[in-house]
């Protein structure tokens, strides 16, 4: 298995544009190396027999079957509008 680099935690600090003091400099670039470390041993993993998935669990569908059921009147959806133009909804113009 190829060496994995070492990231530089000042780099991605700069990217970031944090600042970070000497002190965090050391904290954060332990913390980095055992999470490229990890990511080291999950990518030596055989998953060759592993099916793809989206999810890793069973994720239960939020769509239900359409119902017919009470609208509100005209007056009532414009009720609460901030502004009304010809019985419509008026909102600013967003096209130049």
């Amino acid at each position: 298995m190829p060496e994995v680099p070492r990231m530089d935690v000042r780099y991605v600090a700069d990217l970031a544009r944090l600042q970070l003091t000497e002190e965090e400099v050391q904290v954060y670039q332990g913390q980095l190396d055992r999470i490229v470390e990890y990511l080291d041993k999950l990518d030596s993993c055989d998953l060759e027999s592993v099916d793809a998935e989206v999810h890793a669990g069973t994720v239960p569908s939020p769509l239900r079957e359409d119902r017919e059921g009470k609208c509100l009147s005209r007056e009532e959806a414009l009720g609460n509008a901030p502004a009304v133009a010809d019985g419509q909804f008026r909102a600013p113009k967003v096209v130049e």
